[in-house]
């Protein structure tokens, strides 16, 4: 396996008990994982789910659901793209305030203390050694698994482009976010350019290019971890949550998605490795 970990850790908590228990959720879900077509979707934020031991993090009833919890709606469009491309997807099992599995773990946004205003009582003032078995119980077998899932893609003669599924926020802080869909990508293009001229072609989008935030930050993980550092082409999709709250707008989102990559996914370029 070409996905280098970590160092050892415990799995075990400062207080001896487990982290995850019976009755939690597991770390990742694989979706289609024997699908055809070589490309791999990843949905670092999929989830809203709490171990039981951080009992809901000290969190009010309600604060899981909003966009603090997870990406909403990135989930779904994964799976149905998953279904439909006949593709393998991965999933985070936990929310991002347990640990987030789209930053560096020594990144201040790893574990945050504090997410759009709401502070999050079981982050505060967390020890070393708990931080580390958050991410040996939730981060880093969602990191394994997708590096398992890319490398059997490889396996089979491929290499698979990198497609990770999210969402984001229309308002953040005081800052509003106009754009419908957000494109992000750092030196390797070659789907995100093909990407945002069908988008905006269509006329009706509101396209970033890198908003609304860039794929060229030094704090996200899966892009340079289970793609850039492989030559691997990739692409991050960030689409505004109001417009996939509900079930009519993740069918209106997915067939949008699904229509923007059926070319992309039909070029041969894409399935080479960038050197």
């Amino acid at each position: 396996m070409d996905f280098v970990r970590r160092d050892p850790i415990s799995d075990m908590r400062g207080d001896g008990d487990p982290l995850l228990g019976p009755d939690d959720p597991p770390a990742y879900e694989i979706v289609n994982p024997r699908g055809t077509l070589p490309v791999v979707l990843l949905c670092d934020h999929a989830s809203k789910a709490v171990p039981e031991a951080l009992a809901g993090l000290g969190l009010p009833d309600g604060a899981l659901d909003r966009h603090i919890g997870w990406d909403i709606g990135a989930a779904e469009i994964t799976r149905r793209m998953a279904a439909h491309f006949d593709a393998p997807a991965v999933l985070a099992g936990y929310s991002r305030l347990v640990i987030d599995c789209n930053r560096q773990l020594d990144d201040e946004q790893s574990i945050v203390t504090i997410s759009d205003g709401t502070a999050i009582p079981r982050n505060q003032d967390i020890s070393a050694q708990d931080a580390a078995d958050r991410a040996e119980a939730c981060f880093w077998p969602y990191h394994e698994a997708a590096a398992a899932v890319i490398e059997g893609v490889e396996a089979r003669g491929a290499v698979p482009p990198i497609v990770m599924m999210h969402s984001f926020t229309p308002v953040m802080g005081r800052g509003e976010r106009p754009w419908h869909v957000g494109v992000l990508w750092d030196r390797d293009g070659r789907i995100a350019l093909p990407l945002m001229d069908h988008l905006r072609h269509r006329g009706d989008l509101g396209v970033g290019d890198n908003e609304p935030y860039t794929g060229a930050s030094p704090h996200g993980f899966s892009m340079p971890v289970h793609a850039a550092r492989h030559g691997r082409a990739n692409v991050q999709i960030e689409i505004r949550q109001d417009l996939i709250s509900d079930e009519s707008g993740i069918c209106r989102w997915t067939e949008i998605m699904i229509d923007a990559f059926e070319g992309i996914f039909a070029d041969e370029a894409i399935y080479q490795r960038e050197v």
